[in-house]
């Protein structure tokens, strides 16, 4: 699948935010998909929206502060041929939940909804509007589609993709300046997780801006001699299973890296695969059940353990709890 080529040059080099290369890409494609119509809550410079509504304007649709009518909306414009894309926080998808389930998912339309401001991402903005439990919302929808890509390449990618897709979804992005870590031929599938880095130890799964930590935290692991494997877990919901069997049985330890809540993410959907096809030490990073805070994303991160130091301590802990397992099944046999 070929991403949006304008948007790529325009991302260029640049640290951009995810909701840049969202917004980009979706004006880009406005051309391609007729059908497709914009749905804003008042908050389109902030999202990327108003990059489409700079283009097309005529399929910019403007609901205020009304998320859970905009979310209604969305279900009765699919249901008439339209492609709606619901834009807004994260935080006020929340608002919507219900909506979204009988609007979109019940009824089993083709909407997709992309939330900005996404758990630490909304920095300064505070505790309040730091939402750390959407996947988990939306992950527990029947029939719901979950993504959250890792840079910027990616986003454009899966905006691509989830346009494509037949179904609903709902599509983290972000407003702060994220790492471009993919070149231009990286590749995007729904569904399918990729190995960035290979290795032998231990497994660290990441999805959105853990991903960068996970790769700097497999640097410093092998500073110290441990060989870890990173996995960009991009699609949490349908979660790559194939995949993670194959790292259980090639390395035998995992962690799972978010910025979300330990309950009900990333973390959970990883646990739950291992645990039906292939039981194994998994340790969790992420925001530990609490509120957030305000204050920079990169102060954020460090204050709730989520960088590359803490998911290095979470592997060595995954790696200890397998060789114990293998120690106590040596000494029972």
């Amino acid at each position: 699948m070929s991403m949006a080529a304008d948007t790529l040059q325009q991302i260029g080099s640049r640290a951009v935010s995810l909701d840049e290369a969202f917004g980009r890409t979706l004006a880009e494609l406005g051309g391609a998909f007729s059908n497709l119509v914009v749905l804003d809550a008042d908050s389109a410079g902030e999202t990327g929206a108003h990059y489409f509504r700079k283009s097309h304007p005529e399929r910019f649709l403007q609901f205020g502060v009304a998320q859970q009518n905009m979310m209604a909306a969305a279900g009765g414009l699919a249901a008439v041929g339209l492609l709606p894309v619901v834009t807004t926080f994260a935080v006020f998808c929340l608002r919507a939940v219900e909506q979204a389930r009988l609007s979109l998912a019940y009824s089993r339309r083709n909407a997709k909804i992309v939330a900005s401001h996404a758990g630490l991402d909304a920095g300064p903005d505070g505790g309040s509007v730091q939402a750390f439990e959407d996947l988990a919302a939306f992950r527990a929808i029947p029939g719901m589609t979950v993504i959250s890509p890792a840079d910027p390449v990616e986003t454009a990618l899966a905006t691509r993709a989830i346009l494509d897709f037949d179904g609903p979804v709902y599509m983290r992005a972000g407003c702060h300046a994220a790492k471009r870590l993919f070149a231009d031929d990286h590749r995007f599938e729904i569904g399918k997780g990729r190995i960035l880095r290979d290795g032998s130890d231990v497994t660290l799964v990441a999805c959105g801006g853990e991903v960068a930590h996970a790769l700097d935290a497999a640097e410093l692991l092998a500073n110290d001699g441990v060989s870890a494997r990173v996995v960009n877990m991009a699609t949490i919901k349908p979660i790559d299973r194939t995949l993670l069997v194959r790292c259980a049985a090639e390395t035998g330890a995992f962690v799972a890296a978010e910025d979300h809540n330990v309950h009900g993410g990333l973390g959970s959907a990883v646990a739950e695969a291992l645990a039906q096809m292939s039981p194994c030490p998994l340790e969790f990073v992420g925001i530990k059940d609490v509120f957030g805070t305000s204050g920079e994303p990169g102060e954020l991160a460090e204050k709730f353990a989520l960088t590359a130091p803490h998911i290095a301590h979470a592997a060595k802990r995954a790696i200890e709890r397998k060789r114990n397992i293998a120690g106590r099944r040596k000494n029972f046999r």
